[in-house]
This record gives C-alpha cells, structure tokens and sequence, in this order.
C-alpha cells in the first residue's frame, strides 16, 4: 500500500532532500509545532526510508541510492498528478513517443488514456500495462533486464530499441536538478535509457516537480540544454530560471488553480 503522507510531512522531506540535513528544533521551529510532533513525523519517514535518522535531527538518504519506489509514489501525488495532466494536454492524438521509467511519468501514461490512436514505446512494464488498456493505441516494450523494485527495463537490448526510432515526443523524468541546470539521477543504465531518448525523440519533455531541486544523486545525465520543456509545478529558484532562460528550455508549471 502506497504510504500517505500530510502537507507538512511532504514539506519536511523536501527540506532535507534540498539542505541535506536538519535538526529537530530547528523543523519543529519551522512549521510551528511540538518537537514531538516532529519526532513523530521523523519516525515515519524513516520508517519509510525518506529520511535517515541521527542523534538531534536527520539527514537526506545516500546519493546513491534512489528512495524505494512505494516511498516514491506516496511523494507529491497531487503535484505529479497536476504536471502530469498539463504535460498531456501537449501531446496531441497520433502521436509518437517514449515514456521512460519513474513514478511521474505513471500518473503522464494515466493522464494520456483517454487520447486517440498514440505509438508509444516504453521500458517501464507499468506504463505498458496501463497504455495497453486503450485498443486505438500502439505499445511496444523495450527488452532488457526488468528491475523487481518498479517494473523498469534497462540495458543494452533496452537502448538499442530505443535507437531504432525516431519519435514525436520523448518524456522522462529525474531525480535530482541543480540549480545551473544539471540534470542528475541514481542508476546509470537507467540514465543511459535516457540518454538514448533524449537523442532520438524530437521534443523531450521533463516531468519532475518541485521536489526535485536542488536534491543531490550521483549519475550526471545531462542538462536543461537537451530538454525542449520542463513541466513542474512550481515556480523555480531564480539561479534555475536564469539556467532555463540560458537553455532555452520552455518552463510550465501546473499550480493548484489548473
């Protein structure tokens, strides 16, 4: 069963994603509450593997390593489910395109069920699933090695399908972007998958939300430079808009009132 997690909650797992650390006077301080609310919260987090306990406060988990994916897909539901709309709305019927693996990207193939006539080709087994419910749509799955943790498929067999297309629309997700636009992730042959997207699809679009500034992973990826729109729902620091302007990375952000 997905975890649920509260506004504050929510708040609190970015915070130590974005810092790295932080001590429990200081959250408590934050968001105006009883440290042993605080102690409360952090005890499920961890319990959840968002956050890493140490003595007085916590820490973000290691970079390299992502979170598990059910901890993944409790994160920013409303959030993804937003961007995820928005991001479809862009995707016309008959179109052609590769959805990668990752929970946002779920909630995109979710958001796309009611198009017409689509060609989509993806190593996420959920995503397949979920598209092949729609009989006017095309699916084709990458072969490769299939992770038991998400359903993803990577490898060599997964990039060199990828490679023998040439699509409208490729749509990723990431784990982690600096603020000069470098774009970071946890698994290198995921990021390879990508990599092999991004080179062979005409538009990409990045689906990531807010949570994903500024939080720290090991596997470079590439940056802004290669993404033709970011779909977020929030407005980004100022250095990273300056970072999207440099790029010339169209930005759109799915606020609550869309």
């Amino acid at each position: 069963m997905e975890p649920i997690l509260n506004r504050r909650q929510e708040e609190l797992v970015a915070m130590v994603q974005r810092d790295g650390f932080a001590a429990v006077e200081d959250l408590a301080a934050h968001f105006d509450v009883a440290p042993q609310t605080i102690r409360r919260d952090l005890n499920l987090l961890a319990d959840l593997g968002l956050i890493r306990r140490y003595h007085g406060g916590v820490k973000a988990p290691s970079s390299v390593e992502n979170l598990a994916y059910t901890a993944r897909q409790g994160l920013q539901q409303a959030e993804k489910r937003r961007l995820a709309s928005l991001l479809a709305s862009h995707i016309p019927d008959g179109a052609s395109l590769f959805i990668n693996i990752g929970t946002t990207n779920e909630d995109v193939a979710r958001a796309l069920l009611d198009h017409r006539g689509l060609r989509v080709i993806t190593n996420n087994l959920n995503v397949a699933i979920m598209l092949s419910n729609n009989p006017t749509f095309e699916v084709i799955v990458a072969g490769g090695v299939v992770r038991g943790r998400d359903h993803g498929v990577t490898g060599e067999a997964t990039i060199e399908l990828v490679r023998q297309f040439k699509v409208d629309f490729g749509v990723i997700g990431i784990s982690g972007i600096e603020l000069d636009g470098t774009l970071l992730d946890f698994d290198y042959h995921e990021v390879r998958v990508a990599q092999a997207i991004i080179e062979h699809s005409r538009q990409v679009f990045l689906a990531a939300d807010h949570s994903k500034i500024g939080r720290n992973a090991m596997v470079r990826l590439g940056n802004l430079g290669s993404i033709s729109a970011w779909y977020t729902d929030r407005q980004p620091p100022a250095p990273l808009l300056s970072a999207l302007i440099e790029a010339g990375t169209t930005l759109h952000i799915a606020d609550a009132h869309n």
